[in-house]
């Protein structure tokens, strides 16, 4: 059905461009877009759009969404056909020819693919090194074990906080899974490299522009940095128990958060913890835009804040204090059940993993990952629903069972720890 209508708007375009006598754009004149259609679509989508003043010269003429520029299939002074690239989003259509630029008043809704697919783990849970399944992670050990801890360097090494079998492990490009710190099988407290480090509970992971990798340990009450190499070294002790770390590149700092019923931020500084918010009830995840706001998944009060650092004013961005449910829409009136993980890609979009209680509850209305549209707060799925399982497929097709930790890498794809799975999900949006 797609192919016939984007045939009848080709055959409709070839038609205007023979009926009417060509004539070049007007410089001294300005352009109009009256309307294009269809207005929705994925990458890969023919758009045509009608106005005034355009050119037949193709070459003339530059097309953008999002500052994305659309591939020009055709054109006259009326109409112009162009291909909407991969992953350029919604918004406005601009046409731009010359010194002439016009804009239209409409939006064009970008409609993404997000395929879910596993990146490495297998159901069991235990621990081994390897590519793909051959990889064991210990997630779903005991219910205490609740990691929210995948972070993504500028490399694209990903760093997974691995509660059950206490230690980080790294996956690299190529998906192959190794240890990074700590010992397999067995809690304890030691800073050293690799294997002669040792943690109790890693809970949470950051990463600095540098590849350093921050981690919170609520078992041993402490934050550490870990080199490139695999060297841990304390860096300072929870005022209260550490169960998120995060980053801020804007001001090159750390901070650590506990998850109280009066939960606290705190900022670590020489070895010092400085509050900066409290009062929160059971706050959980937390990361930095590329600006310096804070968000934080009010795990306790099922919603999303945002804090500006420079007067640590906060504000709910999404969902409503203490009223859990699982519903997509404006920040408001979207509902989130008792969030955990949570992470911010460079575009300021917010990505939240659903279910952060304690055993991963199949009974929790929220068994998937949410998206958080930059700066409109507007709340959708990203991929999985309300019910749990393990299906790998196209967003809401697909199914995670209690997913409790969310990265993203510099690319805006999405990685997922997925508890009782025992482990990692891949989300590529195009």
């Amino acid at each position: 059905m797609r192919k016939i209508f984007l045939f009848s708007i080709l055959a409709n375009v070839l038609l205007l461009g023979c009926s009417k006598e060509e004539l070049g754009h007007n410089a001294s004149q300005p352009m109009t877009i009256t309307s294009f259609t269809p207005g929705e679509g994925d990458g890969g989508t023919s758009i045509l759009i009608t106005g005034t003043n355009f050119s037949s010269d193709t070459s003339e003429i530059e097309v953008t969404i999002n500052g994305n520029r659309l591939v020009l299939t055709g054109a006259n002074t009326e109409q112009i056909m162009a291909v909407v690239p991969k992953k350029c989003g919604s918004g406005p259509v601009t046409v731009k020819i010359g010194s002439n630029t016009v804009t239209s008043t409409a939006t064009y809704n970008y409609i993404f693919t997000r395929t879910v697919s596993t990146l490495a783990g297998a159901a069991a849970a235990g621990y081994n090194n390897g590519k793909g399944d051959l990889a064991l992670f210990n997630f779903s050990g005991a219910t205490w074990y609740r990691s929210l801890g995948i972070s993504i360097d500028d490399n694209l090494n990903i760093y997974v906080a691995d509660p059950g079998n206490h230690c980080i492990r790294k996956i690299d490009p190529d998906g192959n899974v190794t240890l990074l710190a700590g010992k397999p099988t067995a809690s304890g407290y030691a800073d050293g490299r690799g294997s002669d480090a040792m943690f109790s509970l890693p809970y949470s992971t950051a990463v600095d522009e540098e590849g350093n990798v921050y981690v919170a340990d609520p078992g041993n009450w402490d934050i550490r940095k870990i080199s490139p190499d695999g060297t841990a070294v304390t860096l300072g002790w929870g005022t209260q128990a550490p169960w998120a770390v995060a980053y801020d590149r804007t001001t090159k700092s750390v901070y650590y958060i506990s998850c109280d019923f009066n939960g606290t931020v705190y900022k670590l500084e020489n070895g010092n913890s400085t509050p900066v918010i409290s009062g929160l009830v059971y706050p959980c995840g937390m990361a930095f835009d590329n600006k310096g706001s804070l968000f934080i998944s009010g795990h306790g009060t099922s919603v999303v804040y945002r804090y500006n650092t420079t007067t640590w004013k906060g504000e709910v961005i999404a969902g409503k204090e203490n009223e859990a449910g699982y519903i997509n829409g404006p920040g408001p009136t979207a509902r989130f059940a008792y969030p955990w993980g949570l992470a911010v890609d460079n575009q300021g979009n917010i990505y939240v993993a659903g279910n952060g209680t304690t055993d991963g509850l199949a009974s929790n209305a929220d068994q998937s990952i949410r998206f958080i549209e930059a700066n409109t707060w507007k709340v959708s799925t990203l991929a999985g629903g309300s019910t749990q399982g393990y299906v790998n497929g196209i967003g809401e097709v697909a199914s995670f069972s209690a997913p409790t930790g969310v990265g993203v890498d510099k690319n805006g794809v999405v990685y997922v720890i997925d508890k009782h799975n025992n482990r990692v999900r891949k989300i590529i949006s195009e």
